[in-house]
């Protein structure tokens, strides 16, 4: 009876052991140099999946900051005739005598609108006395100066703009040729009193 008892018993521990938990492979074997695999796999996946998802972010806010830009820049530059007539307009108005009331209200029109473009980045060029530049002025034409050498800036005559480093209209400006050039040419030598003429045969 007592041997039917242990043999039962150890029939039975297999099973038991088949019940339980299974047991991790030791280390070194073939399946745990898998599972590590997989995992070196899975993080260098999920590192390069970060990667592009933090390039796709800064590619989008940069594409939104140029369209933001290009926005304002085609606002601005619709703008820029606008203000041009109202440069003109006080002018024309200071010029003739307009209604002082009339002129002052319009000027503080004038510097709110300019102000709300400076804010956005609007700058003017300030041309007159300075080097001409071809990257930011229009040379209408050259006119001879001695006050002022070459290649000088005598006088604006149409506003340029910039917006930020982007050049919207170039300065129409006078630039100075230098001094005139001289209207009597230098008189000839005389020949010697007692030399030979140029026409005589030696």
């Amino acid at each position: 009876m007592k041997e039917h008892h242990a043999k039962s018993h150890a029939e039975k521990k297999p099973h038991a052991e088949l019940a339980g938990e299974p047991k991790a492979p030791p280390a070194g074997t073939a399946p745990a140099r898998d599972a590590a695999a997989e995992l070196a796999a899975l993080k260098d996946r999920l590192l390069r999946l970060q990667a592009d998802f933090d390039n796709f972010r800064k590619r989008a806010l940069r594409e939104r900051g140029e369209l933001s830009q290009r926005a304002i820049e085609e606002l601005v530059t619709a703008l820029l005739p606008v203000v041009d007539h109202f440069r003109l307009g006080l002018k024309t108005a200071g010029e003739h005598g307009a209604d002082p009331a009339m002129t002052d209200g319009f000027t503080l029109v004038y510097q709110q609108l300019m102000a709300a473009l400076t804010k956005h980045g609007l700058a003017e060029i300030e041309a007159e006395g300075k080097p001409f530049d071809p990257h930011l002025h229009h040379a209408v034409t050259h006119v001879p100066s001695d006050a002022h050498p070459a290649d000088t800036v005598l006088t604006q005559t149409g506003a340029g703009y910039r917006l930020g480093d982007r050049l919207l209209r170039a300065a129409q400006v006078v630039v100075s040729s230098g001094p005139p050039a001289s209207d009597e040419e230098p008189a000839a030598e005389p020949p010697p009193a007692n030399g030979p003429s140029p026409g005589d045969e030696l």
